[in-house]
């Protein structure tokens, strides 16, 4: 293809309407455009998947509208074609012009992959190239390598998404004529380019988007063609506003043009956000606040923290914030309150802007806090029961129709079964046993093997470090139904522990060995927005029944989920990891569970060793199984191990040291000790890069569950090596949860848990813009390359998704932690 990176001079004073305007947009150093109050990046992520790619505009701080690129249908979901990049964006130093190439398909998607998409016989290349123009203003052009076949003229597309929530009430004028953008998709529902879709809001040539909102009003004309405004959500629940033009048949060069140019309210600057825990802080704990400014803004203004009396808030003391300097695209103050130790709840004001009340107290963690994740989420996650809580329902008994062998292939969610089942088990074939026990994967309701053990032994390391005996809940396994907010007499941690391993047990008892996943077969029941007992009929699939038919037992439904396995030794010695410490803390209440985990982990361990390549998992099943079982020869295989244990210390240090007082050899304890002194240091050096004093690197998911792993793990240095590791980082950790992270969003992740809250969730509620108590979002994203975001919005799994076997429970953990801390001061 022929490289086309110019627009001509003429055309973009033309096009512009004022020649003796200079652009106030500057392509700045990393490498998108910027003017106070807007940015414009030109494929700065390939995410089409999650909004998050194309054409961007961030507008007074907050993204706007993305994903400016060519699409196959007006109206994309999760599992449509994207095309890939072509290598990276050029800029034109003569017209200020940045050019992205692309090209259809992406071959890396096309039927393989992680999540494979299904392409049709289509093949071409293009660029789509932006221009500043006058003022604010840029223009987007779009130029094909050749005509589209006549097939698909018509069929493809620019198409630029406007966020949803920010617009909802707002208006729109079309060529003048006015209209609002609706809470939810509303008809008449037409057939569009092939598609089902709502009709389109408005036709025309020249969309202004919410003109009576100075920091939104955004402008959008097409020179080339016809804008249509569509409601993305007539046919994907998680859609966003589109605007789409189609390509003019037979068009190369210019095949779409438009012109954008969203308001600027000059003196704008983004206002101050101080950053401070949701939930509040031990008299003890370091105590740091964090104000996020502006870059421009530098000034340090006093900070006021006031003691909240029965008359109202007084003030308690004033700080004169110190600067930190830039990160990501902010300038960054902090102030050190560690000194105030007086027990009652506070406040602080900065610039008259007063942050929420948080509690200082010996036992600010010592309720509500870590239990939601115990006495809400876990229930409420529960596979093959009924869920209650008083009046609710949370969900009814589900899927005691599990499960089959799954066919060969890759599934839509990433699972791919060999030809070879590993089992005696053939595709279709029923696994008896596995209707019983585990937790959904929070969003989806599939059961993967590390989310199940996640979640075993995290609990089971609760029991055990902590002392955790809770109990809120019945639990019922021979009626299959839990009862939130009734307590049974018998400790939750327990009860949950035995509920997961009534599934993996099940699975190893059938098949001989671990599952991969359990999942649904199908996409439609996949994207289910509803109650999880709509995904099957909790009847066996009996191929031999005519269609329709149905028995007390059995139906001709083919909606049974899938088993997964797969020959993959590192993951089955985590597994086995997680059963030796379960059959540890279940010896004395389920002895007969415990001896069959135990064993479980025993037999895994002898299998999958020799073949394993990931020493964190050999150190992590050894480590466990040496404590449980008092068998040398797990020692033994640990000594032989120290090269890779020492090279390796960041990933094997936690799991090694519950087994330190097992270990008598002195040269292997002085080298692990100096591992562990450099890891630390090293990490000490690294929080220092971040106001945040974590080793924070933004991505395009949230770094939250990261964070919260690297506490966790912190906990069990300190453990092993209180000599070098502090509790520094394990608490800033956990403070990042609660609210002392990036951007202008300062909830905690964990949801149902503090002053503020993640109380929009990508949950299996999310459809309800609802939440479930102590499940953990993935937290802040990035939005490269600089932006941090986390936009109210159920359906971004980047930012809002909860997990099992990490999230979570880490959380639960690090607060569990510091409360033990606190017990452990009085």
């Amino acid at each position: 293809m022929k490289r086309v990176t110019f627009v001509a001079a003429a055309s973009l004073l033309a096009l512009a309407g004022n020649a003796g305007a200079a652009s106030q947009l500057k392509l700045n150093e990393q490498g998108y455009f910027e003017a106070p109050g807007l940015n414009v990046t030109v494929f700065a992520d390939i995410y089409p998947d999650g909004h998050q790619t194309g054409v961007t505009v961030i507008q007074h701080g907050e993204r706007v509208a993305a994903n400016g690129d060519l699409r196959l249908e007006p109206s994309p979901g999760q599992w449509s074609p994207v095309p890939a990049g072509d290598g990276k964006t050029t800029h034109d130093a003569a017209t200020g012009t940045v050019t992205q190439a692309l090209r259809y398909p992406d071959e890396s998607k096309n039927r393989k992959g992680f999540n494979p998409i299904e392409y049709p016989d289509l093949d071409f290349r293009y660029e789509v190239g932006v221009t500043p123009l006058d003022g604010h203003a840029f223009q987007v052009s779009v130029h094909l390598d050749k005509p589209l076949p006549a097939q698909w003229e018509g069929k493809v597309g620019f198409n630029f998404e406007l966020f949803p929530t920010d617009l909802f009430g707002k208006s729109y004028l079309m060529d003048g004529a006015a209209g609002s953008f609706p809470r939810q998709a509303n008809g008449p529902v037409v057939t569009m380019e092939g598609h089902t879709l709502t009709a389109p809001l408005a036709t025309g040539s020249s969309l202004v988007v919410a003109p009576e909102s100075p920091l939104q009003r955004l402008k959008i004309e097409s020179r080339s063609g016809e804008l249509v405004l569509l409601d993305g959500r007539g046919n994907m629940n998680n859609g966003w506003y589109i605007v789409r033009e189609l390509t003019r048949p037979g068009a190369t060069r210019d095949a779409i043009t438009w012109v954008v140019t969203p308001n600027v309210v000059p003196e704008w600057r983004y206002a101050p956000v101080v950053q401070v825990s949701q939930v509040g802080y031990r008299p003890d704990q370091a105590k740091t606040v964090i104000i996020e400014q502006d870059k421009r803004d530098t000034r340090a203004d006093v900070l006021t923290l006031y003691r909240i009396t029965e008359d109202g808030p007084r003030e308690a003391a004033r700080y004169t914030p110190r600067s930190w300097g830039k990160f990501l695209r902010y300038h960054y103050l902090t102030a050190d309150l560690s000194a105030v130790r007086e027990p009652g709840m506070y406040e602080l004001s900065y610039r008259g802007k007063r942050t929420h009340a948080f509690r200082i107290g010996e036992d600010v963690f010592d309720r509500g806090v870590w239990q939601p994740t115990l006495e809400y989420f876990l229930p409420a996650q529960m596979c093959h029961m009924l869920v209650k809580e008083n009046y609710r329902t949370w969900h009814g008994l589900d899927h005691m129709d599990d499960a089959r062998m799954a066919p060969a292939g890759v599934h839509f969610d990433g699972y791919d079964q060999g030809a070879d089942t590993l089992t005696r088990f053939k595709p279709g074939d029923r696994i008896p046993g596995m209707a019983v026990g585990g937790w959904h994967d929070a969003g989806d309701y599939d059961l993967r093997i590390e989310s199940q053990m996640g979640t075993i032994k995290l609990l089971a390391q609760m029991v055990e470090e902590f002392g955790l005996d809770h109990d809120t809940t019945t639990i019922d396994q021979a009626r299959k139904e839990a009862h939130l907010l009734r307590p049974d007499g018998v400790n939750d941690g327990l009860q949950q522990i035995e509920h997961g391993l009534l599934n993996v047990l099940a699975g190893y008892r059938a098949l001989g060995r671990t599952y991969r996943g359990v999942i649904e077969p199908t996409l439609e029941q996949y994207v289910l927005l509803g109650d999880v007992t709509t995904q099957t009929d909790n009847l066996a699939y009996d191929p031999a029944l005519p269609a329709g038919d149905r028995t007390g037992t059995t139906s001709s439904i083919n909606d049974d989920r899938w088993v997964f396995t797969e020959d993959n030794p590192n993951r089955e010695l985590s597994t086995a990891s997680g059963l030796a410490v379960a059959a540890r803390v279940l010896r004395t209440s389920n002895p007969a569970m415990a001896r069959e985990a135990l064993d479980a982990a025993i037999d895994l361990t002898a299998k999958a060793l020799g073949r394993a390549t990931n020493v964190g998992a050999k150190v992590a099943a050894l480590s466990e199984l040496a404590r449980s079982t008092g068998d040398q020869a797990y020692v033994d295989a640990l000594l032989a191990l120290k090269p890779d244990i020492v090279a390796a210390i960041d990933k094997t240090g936690p799991a090694l040291s519950s087994a330190l007082p097992l270990v008598k050899d002195a040269a292997f304890l002085r080298e692990v000790d100096a591992a562990v002194a450099a890891h630390q240091a090293k990490l000490a050096d690294e929080a220092t890069r971040t106001p945040y004093r974590v080793p924070y690197v933004p991505y395009i998911w949230g770094a939250g569950w990261d964070i919260q792993r690297f506490g966790v793990d912190q906990y069990f240095f300190r453990k092993g090596w209180p000599q070098h590791t502090s509790d520094a980082l394990q608490m800033d950790a956990l403070n990042f949860v609660l609210g002392v992270h990036p951007g202008n969003v300062t909830e905690s992740f964990a949801s149902g848990v503090g002053a503020h809250s993640a109380t929009v969730a990508y949950g299996t509620n999310r459809a309800d813009w609802g939440y479930i108590p102590g499940g953990v979002i993935s937290g802040t994203a990035l939005i490269r390359p600089d932006l941090p975001e986390l936009k109210i919005w159920p359906y971004f799994w980047q930012q809002r998704e909860y997990v099992i076997g990490g999230g979570a429970e880490n959380f639960m953990f690090l607060a569990l932690a510091a409360a033990q801390h606190t017990a452990q001061q009085r």
